[in-house]
C-alpha cells in the first residue's frame, strides 16, 4: 500500500455483483468456460450470501478489464487470497486517485500493476 492510504481505511463495495451465469452470458462464453477463467486468475470471484459473484465493473462490455488477469497473478504470488484481492482492489487510493480496480478502466492501469508488484517485495 501506498503512505497515502490510512492503515484503517476500508474498501468500497464494487458498484454491483455479477452471479457467474451473468458473467457467462456478458463475455458470451459458457460457464465452464468463467470457472475457468476464475481457476486461471484471468477473473475474480468471491462467495456472498453464499453464492460465487464477480464485481460487475471488471467485466467491461464483452471483455473482462485487461489488465486484471496480471494483476491477479501478481496479488495471489504476494500470497492475497480472493478477497484480500478484492479488498486491495477496492481500497480508495487518493494517489491514484479513486481505488486500483476504478483505475483499471484508463491509463492509469500500469500503474496499478506496478503497484500489484510491489506488494511481493
Amino acid at each position: 500500500m501506498t503512505e497515502s492510504v490510512p492503515a484503517d481505511a476500508q474498501p468500497t463495495e464494487p458498484t454491483g455483483w455479477l452471479a457467474l451465469p451473468d458473467v457467462a452470458e456478458r463475455l458470451e462464453v459458457s460457464i465452464s468456460k468463467v470457472h475457468q477463467m476464475i481457476r486461471d486468475r484471468e477473473l475474480l470471484a468471491v462467495r456472498r450470501d453464499g453464492v460465487r459473484v464477480v464485481p460487475a465493473e471488471l467485466v467491461a462490455n464483452q471483455t473482462v478489464r485487461k489488465h486484471l488477469p496480471g494483476i491477479l497473478t501478481l496479488l495471489h504470488d504476494a500470497g492475497y487470497s480472493d478477497e484480500a484481492a478484492l479488498r486491495w482492489l477496492y481500497l480508495p487510493d487518493e494517489t491514484l486517485p479513486g481505488t486500483p480496480a476504478d483505475a483499471l478502466g484508463d491509463h492509469r492501469a500500469r500503474e496499478v500493476k506496478r503497484r500489484a508488484q510491489a506488494t511481493g517485495f
